[in-house]
């Protein structure tokens, strides 16, 4: 008989190519009796179903897209393994796209993402942004999840944690080792990550009878050697005996000025960071750590996606906040 397809397979069993359709996609349109002997023809048959032919008809590829600004980062790299082993058990593949923090550079994949070439978009959005509204043409195509960093003025699914409560938690760590005039160093604080990161730590302050300082929060520090320059430049002015900071990027700093001014960690500055850095207990002194959960922001972001592809996630706007928990070491030891 050849090569068996669908129109054949329903004609043997007098059905619609249609329902036999539903029935082997075990749609809830069709009845139990009905797919059971969909599925007794095809296996008499060999049915083989075609793929390929499949995802042409319903205009699937199969394929996800992961936009992060930098796969390096050891946050995005364990959040892109969970999002993997998510995607890989439902049988599709992920393209990662890297926007360097850029704002162009993300718009411009977004754009092209809404060609077709993927059933759907899970992004950590950049910090330089002009405009947010491709955010909501992509997602009004094809569904989109957010996932550690968010917006506030832009609708959507989102995968966060708890920002505000993990750097109030943080700063309240460093008081409680003896610290007096803590330093916070920004970062991110176009997106609302960034914000609540600094709301923490404000409030932590403020809950303590002390004032956050303007002088001790450093702004505007990208991870370069001129923020290092103004690392320097800050702790051997305002002499901090505590810092937050608000990405690793910013703490790995601390050790290198802290070396050139002569300044020992823990006794004379106190450092505790956001970071799922491996190594973070290898460092001299092992430094302390806010550690997010990343794998689980993946496989959390991305089960969400997949059911949405299916329509079995009916909440358009929501944030769902995962726990970090701070690691307590030689950095910020009493």
């Amino acid at each position: 008989m050849g090569e068996i397809n669908i129109k054949q397979l329903a004609s043997e069993l007098n059905l619609s190519a249609a329902t036999v359709s539903r029935a082997l996609r075990d749609s809830h349109e069709i009845s139990a009796e009905t797919k059971a002997r969909v599925m007794e023809m095809a296996k008499k048959l060999n049915y083989e179903p075609n793929p390929f032919a499949s995802s042409l008809r319903h205009q699937k590829s199969n394929t996800i897209a992961v936009i992060v600004p930098e796969v390096a980062n050891n946050f995005f790299s364990l959040a892109i393994k969970g999002i993997e082993e998510v995607a890989r058990a439902k049988d599709h593949h992920v393209l990662i796209y890297q926007t360097h923090e850029s704002g162009e550079l993300e718009s411009s994949f977004m754009t092209r993402l809404l060609s077709g070439r993927v059933d759907g978009v899970l992004i950590s959005p950049a910090s330089h942004v002009a405009s947010k509204d491709y955010f909501q043409k992509v997602s009004e195509k094809i569904p989109m999840v957010f996932f550690d960093r968010d917006h506030d003025d832009i609708e959507g699914v989102k995968i966060t944690t708890d920002d505000y409560e993990s750097a109030y938690s943080a700063t309240q760590h460093l008081l409680e080792a003896g610290c007096k005039r803590i330093g916070f160093l920004a970062a991110l604080d176009t997106l609302t990550t960034g914000k609540k990161r600094m709301q923490g730590y404000i409030d932590a302050l403020k809950d303590n009878g002390l004032t956050a300082e303007p002088e001790l929060i450093v702004t505007q520090c990208e991870n370069n050697e001129p923020c290092r320059s103004k690392i320097r430049y800050f702790i051997a002015r305002q002499k901090p005996d505590g810092i937050l900071s608000s990405i690793e990027e910013l703490a790995l700093p601390c050790y290198y000025v802290c070396k050139e001014l002569n300044l020992n960690i823990p006794k004379d500055l106190k450092v505790i960071t956001y970071s799922n850095l491996s190594h973070a207990e290898l460092l001299n002194p092992s430094l302390s750590t806010i550690n997010q959960p990343a794998f689980e922001i993946g496989t959390e972001a991305a089960t969400i996606l997949f059911k949405m592809f299916s329509k079995r996630w009916y909440d358009p706007n929501i944030t769902i906040s995962l726990k970090s928990n701070i690691i307590k070491r030689e950095s910020t030891q009493a």
